[in-house]
C-alpha cells in the first residue's frame, strides 16, 4: 500500500471511529437520563404516549445498543439494533403529528451517522457495499 492510501485509510479511520463515537456518546447520555433522571423526561413521554414507568426499559435498550455497536465484534449487530430504535423513534413522532420535528431529524442523522461510521471503521461492510462512481 503507497503512502498515500495509508493516510487516506487513517482519516477515514479517523472519520469513521469520531462518527461512531458520537453516536455512541448520543446514545449513552440518552440513556443516562432514562435510567438515572426519569423525571426530566416525564412530559415528553406522556406526550408520546409512554408511560415514565418504561423509562429505565428504553434506557436499557439504548445502553445495550451502545455497546453492541461500540464493540468491533457486534458493532454490525449494534448498528441494525440502533437503526431499529430509531426508526421506532421516527415513528412515534410521525403518530403523533410531529412530521419532520427536531426529534425526527435527530434520530435519522443518528440512525445514518451510525452506518456511515461504521462504513468508514469496518473494511468489510466496504467490500459488502462498495461505493462506486457511475461507470
Amino acid at each position: 500500500m503507497s503512502n498515500n492510501n495509508q493516510a487516506s485509510s487513517s482519516v477515514q479511520l479517523l472519520a469513521g471511529r469520531v462518527l461512531s463515537g458520537l453516536v455512541v456518546a448520543a446514545l449513552l447520555a440518552d440513556a443516562a437520563v432514562n435510567l438515572f433522571a426519569p423525571h426530566l423526561l416525564a412530559a415528553n413521554m406522556e406526550a408520546e404516549g409512554f408511560p415514565v414507568a418504561m423509562a429505565s426499559s428504553l434506557g436499557l435498550i439504548m445502553l445495550t445498543c451502545a455497546l453492541l455497536y461500540a464493540l468491533p465484534r457486534t458493532a454490525f449487530l449494534g448498528a441494525i439494533l440502533i437503526t431499529g430504535f430509531f426508526g421506532g423513534a421516527i415513528c412515534v413522532h410521525v403518530r403523533i403529528g410531529e412530521i419532520g420535528s427536531p426529534p425526527q431529524i435527530i434520530c435519522l442523522l443518528l440512525a445514518a451517522m451510525a452506518w456511515g461510521g461504521l462504513y468508514l471503521r469496518d473494511a468489510r461492510l466496504r467490500e459488502l457495499m462498495p461505493m462506486r462512481a457511475a461507470a
